[in-house]
This record gives C-alpha cells, sequence and structure tokens, in this order.
C-alpha cells in the first residue's frame, strides 16, 4: 500500500466519519479506493477522530484535487457555525426563480425580471447556475406507456447490412415494424423510401402479424407526412388511403422527439445490433430471407428485457386481438402532385388529361393506375377520370371545356337553334328554314345570324329575317343587306276592279267572234 501524507490520511478518516463512502473518498482524493480501503481497515489512533487542525488538513487536500464537489466536501467536514465559503446572492430569491423556472422561462428571462423587479445585483451567470441545479431537480421522468393487445403498431427505417455485387458494395434501408404489447417483430430491407415501398412494407408487416393494429406510429418521413405537425399533421393521400383500406389510424410522432416511438427505436438497433452487424450479402434477396429467418429463430424466441416474457408467446395471446385483413390487397399506383396548365389539361406520364375549368393554375393529385387515371383535389375528391393514353396523346372531356371557349361547330346546331328561338319567332323560323335547306354546312352561318344581335337591335334582326322568309332568301348576306340598306322595294297591291278594267268574260271566245 502507497504511503500518503499525514494531510490525506486525515483526511480519509474524517470523510469515512461524515458518511462518505469509500469510493467517494478515492474519486475527491484523487486515490485508488484500495489505498483507502487499508487506512480505514487499519483505523489507526488519533486519526480517527476530527479535531481543528485535523479539519483544517482535510479541507486543504480536498481543495487541491480540483473537483466541483470540493465544496460539498468541506461543508462535510466544516464543524458547526463555521463559515462554509460564499453565500449565492439568489439564494434570498430561491422561491421566486423556481417558479419561474417551472413556467418555463429562460435564465436570462429570470435574470431580467430578478434586476427589473426585485433590485437583484447578483450576475447573469450566478442565476444561470441556479437555474440550472433547479432544472435538474425539477425535472419529471418519462411516462411508460404500454399498449393493450392489437392497439399499435410501430414502424421506422433503420441502415440495413452492406450488399456486395459486382464489385460494388451498397446498403439498403431496413423496414421495422414492432407491435407494442408484444414486441413481435417484422424486417424488411428495401433500395428507396418512397411512398410505394413505405406502404408495401407496411402491408407486408400486416400480412406478416396475420391482422391490422387499430393505430400505426410512424416517423415524419416524406413518404407518409407530407407537413409534419403535432396537432395537425397533413398526411400523404396515398398513405391516407392506405389506412382506410386497412382500417387502421396512421399516428405521426412529434418531430425530433424519439421517445415518442421508443419501441421500434429500440428494436431497430436490436436488429442491426444482434442480426446485420459485420455482416455483408450478395443480393437483397438473401438479406431479406436472412432477416425472416432471424426473426423466426432468434427475435421470436428470446425472452424480452421489458415485458421479461418469450416474444412469440406473447405473439400468440395478442393475435386475435387484431383486426381482420382486407379481402384485397391495396391497389398499386403511382401518385403525383400537377398544376393545371392554361390550356386545361395536366401533364402526367407524358400524356396530357383534362381538367375542370374551376381547377385552372391550381395544384391537383394524378393517380396513375394500370388503365385508368385519377385527378383529385386537395380534399381527396375524384373531379375527373380519364383513360389511360399513350405519351404525347391528349385525353379531354367535353364538359371540362368552358361554354365561352367551344367552337361553333362543337356547340351543335341544336344549340345555334335555340339561340335563334330567343330572338324571336321570325329569326327562328328562318333559322329553321335556313338548317333544313343547308344542314350542317349552315352552322357557322347560324352562329354568325346570332351574333348580328350584338350590333343591330332584336327588333331589326326580327324584321329583316320576316322579309327574307317572306321572299325566299336563304342567305346570311342577304339579311346582313335588309339590316343595313332597309327594304327598299315597292310593294304594289294590284286592283281588281276599276272601270277601266274589263271582265274577263270580255276575252272568251264567244266574245271574240260577236263584237
Amino acid at each position: 500500500m502507497n504511503v500518503l501524507k499525514v494531510n490525506l490520511q486525515q483526511s480519509i478518516q474524517v470523510l469515512h466519519a461524515r458518511g462518505w463512502s469509500r469510493r467517494r473518498i478515492a474519486r475527491e482524493l484523487g486515490i485508488h479506493r484500495q489505498t483507502v480501503a487499508g487506512y480505514l481497515d487499519e483505523a489507526k489512533p488519533g486519526i480517527s477522530t476530527a479535531g481543528p487542525a485535523e479539519v483544517e488538513a482535510a479541507k486543504v487536500a480536498i481543495s487541491t484535487t480540483g473537483s466541483e464537489t470540493a465544496a460539498e466536501a468541506k461543508a462535510a467536514i466544516a464543524t458547526a457555525g463555521s463559515p462554509v465559503g460564499r453565500v449565492s446572492l439568489c439564494r434570498e430569491f430561491l422561491p421566486t426563480i423556481t417558479t419561474a423556472v417551472t413556467a418555463g422561462l429562460s435564465a436570462t428571462r429570470i435574470h431580467q425580471d430578478l434586476v427589473a423587479e426585485h433590485r437583484f445585483i447578483g450576475s447573469y451567470e450566478s442565476v444561470k447556475r441556479c437555474v440550472r441545479s433547479l432544472a435538474q431537480q425539477l425535472a419529471l421522468p418519462y411516462r411508460r406507456l404500454e399498449c393493450a393487445p392489437g392497439e399499435e403498431m410501430q414502424v421506422v427505417f433503420g441502415q440495413g447490412a452492406w450488399i456486395a455485387a459486382d464489385g460494388k458494395r451498397r446498403r439498403p434501408h431496413l423496414f421495422r415494424a414492432v407491435l407494442s404489447h408484444s414486441r413481435k417483430g417484422y424486417s424488411e430491407v428495401v433500395w428507396r423510401q418512397d411512398t410505394e415501398t413505405f406502404i408495401r412494407c407496411c402491408e407486408n408487416a400486416f400480412r406478416h402479424f396475420g391482422g391490422v393494429t387499430r393505430t400505426t406510429v410512424v416517423d415524419n418521413l416524406k413518404a407518409a407526412v407530407l407537413e409534419p405537425d403535432w396537432f395537425d399533421p397533413t398526411l400523404n393521400p396515398k398513405m391516407a388511403d392506405f389506412a382506410r383500406h386497412y382500417g387502421t389510424v396512421v399516428l405521426p410522432t412529434q418531430p425530433a422527439r424519439p421517445e415518442h416511438k421508443g419501441k421500434i427505436e429500440a428494436g431497430v438497433k436490436y436488429a442491426q445490433n444482434n442480426a446485420l452487424k459485420g455482416r455483408t450479402f450478395p443480393s437483397l434477396a438473401e438479406h431479406n430471407v436472412f432477416l425472416g429467418e432471424w426473426e423466426r429463430r432468434v427475435a421470436d424466441t428470446r425472452i424480452h428485457g421489458t415485458v421479461r416474457q418469450q416474444v412469440s408467446g406473447l405473439f400468440a395471446a395478442e393475435r386475435p386481438a387484431l383486426s381482420a385483413l382486407p379481402d384485397s390487397l391495396f391497389p398499386s399506383f403511382t401518385e403525383a402532385r400537377r398544376k393545371v396548365h392554361r390550356d386545361g389539361h395536366v401533364e402526367f406520364a407524358k400524356a396530357y388529361y383534362s381538367v375542370p375549368p374551376e381547377y385552372l393554375g391550381r395544384e391537383v393529385w394524378v393517380r396513375g393506375e394500370s388503365r385508368v387515371i385519377r385527378i383529385l383535389n386537395h380534399r381527396q375528391e375524384v373531379v375527373a377520370a380519364h383513360a389511360r393514353v399513350e405519351p404525347g396523346r391528349f385525353a379531354t372531356t367535353d364538359a371540362h371545356i368552358h361554354a365561352h371557349k367551344k367552337s361553333g361547330i362543337e356547340r351543335g346546331a341544336a344549340y345555334w337553334l335555340d339561340r335563334c328561338r330567343l330572338i324571336g319567332p321570325n329569326t327562328a323560323a328562318w333559322a329553321e328554314g335556313f338548317f333544313a335547306q343547308r344542314g350542317v354546312y349552315g352552322l357557322r352561318a347560324l352562329q354568325g345570324l346570332v351574333g348580328l344581335t350584338k350590333t343591330h337591335p332584336a327588333a331589326a334582326l326580327e324584321q329583316a329575317t320576316a322579309t327574307a322568309k317572306h321572299r325566299g332568301v336563304w342567305r346570311l348576306r342577304d339579311v346582313r343587306r335588309l339590316l343595313t340598306d332597309g327594304d327598299t322595294v315597292v310593294q304594289i297591291d294590284f286592283l281588281e276592279t276599276h272601270p277601266l278594267i274589263r271582265p274577263l268574260a270580255a276575252y272568251s271566245l264567244d266574245a271574240l267572234s260577236h263584237p
């Protein structure tokens, strides 16, 4: 045993008499714990009691260690009534500081309030030390939440093992799902973290468990959550449809709070450390085969450190509590956000599909299935559906073309005849007679007839069409001339009787033969 100086020997005896453990004494004095034990076991006479000189020697020895708890040691060996050191100026305002720390105020704000309201003369550093100490004392422990059988599944992406192929090494993403009650897990490695891949991984997990949990806790990855928000998150529309299809509720965690999904955070670390660490696989398929076998042989048969039961046995009790799987898989489709072009179409997979005119310039969701393209608004309501067309082609629905943008031919004869009937009966009669003679080749003339109402009163048009019909004129240019020049033809009414007019009998053969 090393021979210590007398002041250190005295310090060991005094601190031990004050209730300090051997480990603490060794740490504070900077000596080995066995050395402390040796001096305490010997307990030499004259050193075990602490007189004034011994106390002062112990104080000097402790002060030379430079540790942060030297003040505690000095307080422990100090006699009653002796000065222990400088008293903090915050001691007088400790209740006020405690209330402020509980309210969540910062040390800067607390120092400002003390100076302004209580004429505090201490420094900011003293307040900061006091606040740090109080925060450690007032910190609340985390609340552990256990879930009922079939209540919750937690999912997250981690990092898989190396895959070496063709002289290159890549690391895939490790998807892992864990049932919160039984800790039954499912693992799968994939190359991407897009929405379609994430949904298929969740679907494979449900199929592996043989049922669906009532809630699914996910991280705030873009594949599932578009806008993270603890109170009102915006889910990816495709993820929302998947949740409705399987009858589960997707609950994103609060950003930067891994403790909200502690079971899966521990579960993915367990898979990485126990199954994948130090391993390399030749392909993604062999990697997944290994994970499936590891789940069955190792993860399911272990005694879980928290629940203290075998995972497979606990899952057997949870399995009946899972909701039934739907009859079909979730439909496979691709989805993307698109902005409606000025021509009223959206582009998807290099083809173009029409949208109702009220969505011009707005963003919509385009969902591409194998044969159908569906267009949805921000409320996930289908506003248009088209059969899928080849790249470069346009799929246009007649109802999506605004009435002001339709040509005369597109509107049809019935539309223009109805417009003529609104002008008046004479115009309607002339238009119907005109169409009977000209057929579909006269649609533009009917459009021009309606257009005359922009420059001529309806009464003038009625008079012109009446005259044209009376004369049997069936050209639009004649109607225009009648509107411009007026009716210049003088109508002569012939008389049937007059003194100068001989009766028709005078022209008979008998009358001519007998003058």
